[in-house]
C-alpha cells in the first residue's frame, strides 16, 4: 500500500481514512464516529519514579535529557499504537454476524474507540517526534495483523467469531488496561494526559469481555471445555505480551521514567528493577484467576471448571519460550508437543461446532439495548468533532 508523506496531522488523517478503506471498514456507525484527541489532566505534575523523580514532568521531547530516552519513549507510543489498529483489523469480519443488536452495539464501540486510542498514538508520534514521528504514524497504518505484520504476537491471531471476540476482550484487551496504567505515570506530560481518556473506554471493552463470557455460560449452549480453549488460546498469548523476563528494556524504561509499575502510586515497596515484567504479569495472573473463579459459580456442579492456563504452557516469549509443558505446567515430550497444543487450543471440530451454534442466535443470554447505549456512536458520550 504506497502512502504519500505527511506534513501534519491532518494529512494523517487522509491516510487514517485510507486504511478504514482499505480494511473494508465500510459501517456508516463506525466511519461516521467523530475521532479527536483527548488529553486529561496531569495527576501528578512531578516525574513519579527513576533518576529523575522529582522533576517535572517533560512536557515535549527538547526537555527529555537524553537521545536514549526519546528513542525508547518513541517506541512505547509505536508499540501501543500497534495494537489498537491491530486489534480493528482481527475484529472487523465480526460485524456481519452480530448474535444481537447489543452485541452489534458493544463491537461498534470498542472499534470506533480502540480507533480512537491509535489515532492518539499517532497524534504524539506526528506532534512531537519530527519526520521520524510522522514516518512511524504512516508505517502503524501500513502493517497488516492478516499479514501476520503487527508487531506482538497477539495482534497477529485470528479472531474467527464471536466466542473468540469476548475472549480477547476479557484478556488482551485486559494487558492493554495494564499497559495503560504503567504509562499513566509517565515522565512524558502529553503521553502521560493521554492515558485516562484511554483507560477509562477501555473498562467497557474489559466488560464486554466479561459479560459476554458470562452470558455465554448462562445461556449453557456451549460446553466448558470448548470455552476452556479458548481461554487457553488467549490467556498463553496475554502472558507473552508483558515481555522478556529480567528484560533491561523494562529496567531502562522504569529509570528513565518512561513506565512505571501497574501498582506504582499505591504500592510502597521498592520497585524490583530486573523484573518489572515478571510483577506486572503475575498481578494479571492474580486478577485473571480471580475473573475465572466468578465466571466458575455459574456453571453447574456436574460441568467441568474453567481454569487459567500455566504461565509455562506455549509461551512464545520470556523463559518458557519454546518449552514444551501442559495447561497444568506439567513437561511434556516435544515430540508430542504441537498434537497436544491443537487438542487443547481451538479445534475444526470447536469451529464446525460453533458455526452451528451461532446459526440458532440462542447461545447467549441477550441482553436489550437502553437510549443511552444506542445514542452513543452520535450522542454527546461518543467522540467529539476530529482535528
Amino acid at each position: 500500500m504506497a502512502m504519500a508523506k505527511i506534513g501534519n496531522f491532518d494529512d494523517w488523517i487522509d491516510l487514517f481514512k485510507f486504511w478504514q478503506d482499505d480494511i473494508g471498514l465500510q459501517v456508516s456507525e463506525l466511519k461516521s464516529y467523530k475521532f479527536d484527541v483527548k488529553l486529561g489532566e496531569l495527576e501528578v505534575p512531578e516525574i513519579e519514579f527513576g533518576h529523575y523523580k522529582g522533576q517535572r514532568k517533560w512536557p515535549t521531547i527538547m526537555h527529555i535529557p537524553d537521545q536514549r530516552i526519546r528513542d525508547a519513549l518513541q517506541n512505547l507510543i509505536i508499540f501501543q499504537g500497534d495494537t489498537e489498529f491491530a486489534s480493528v483489523e482481527q475484529q472487523r469480519n465480526l460485524l456481519q454476524n452480530a448474535p444481537s443488536d447489543y452485541d452489534l452495539l458493544s463491537i461498534y464501540r470498542v472499534m470506533a474507540e480502540e480507533m480512537r486510542h491509535g489515532w492518539q498514538m499517532s497524534y504524539l508520534l506526528v506532534a512531537h517526534f519530527g519526520d521520524e514521528g510522522k514516518r512511524e504514524a504512516e508505517k502503524l497504518l501500513e502493517r497488516r495483523a492478516d499479514e501476520h505484520e503487527r508487531l506482538l504476537g497477539s495482534f497477529n491471531e485470528s479472531v474467527e467469531n464471536w466466542l473468540d471476540f469476548f475472549a480477547y476482550t476479557q484478556f488482551i484487551d485486559r494487558d492493554g488496561k495494564y499497559q495503560l496504567q504503567m504509562l499513566s505515570t509517565s515522565a512524558f506530560a502529553p503521553l502521560s494526559r493521554s492515558m485516562k481518556p484511554m483507560l477509562k473506554e477501555e473498562s467497557f471493552h474489559l466488560g464486554t469481555g466479561n459479560n459476554g463470557l458470562l452470558r455465554i455460560i448462562k445461556a449453557r449452549r456451549i460446553p466448558t471445555d470448548v470455552i476452556q480453549r479458548y481461554l487457553n488460546k488467549w490467556v498463553s498469548t496475554a502472558f507473552d505480551l508483558f515481555g522478556t523476563d529480567q528484560s533491561s528494556s523494562a529496567q531502562w524504561a522504569y529509570v528513565w521514567g518512561l513506565k512505571g509499575r501497574f501498582d506504582e502510586r499505591t504500592n510502597a515497596q521498592p520497585a524490583d528493577e530486573r523484573k518489572l515484567n515478571e510483577h506486572a504479569r503475575e498481578l494479571y495472573r492474580q486478577e485473571v484467576s480471580g475473573l475465572i473463579e466468578r465466571l466458575n459459580q455459574h456453571i453447574p456442579a456436574d460441568e467441568p471448571k474453567l481454569k487459567i492456563p500455566s504461565e509455562k504452557f506455549n509461551r512464545r516469549i520470556g523463559i518458557w519460550k519454546g518449552q514444551t509443558f501442559t495447561v497444568d505446567g506439567e513437561p511434556i515430550e516435544r515430540e508430542k508437543y504441537k498434537d497436544y497444543v491443537a487438542s487443547v487450543t481451538p479445534t475444526a471440530q470447536d469451529r464446525a461446532f460453533l458455526a452451528e451454534v451461532f446459526k440458532e442466535r440462542d447461545w447467549i443470554q441477550h441482553k436489550k439495548v437502553d437510549e443511552k447505549e444506542r445514542e452513543w456512536l452520535t450522542g454527546p458520550s461518543g467522540g467529539s468533532s476530529a482535528n
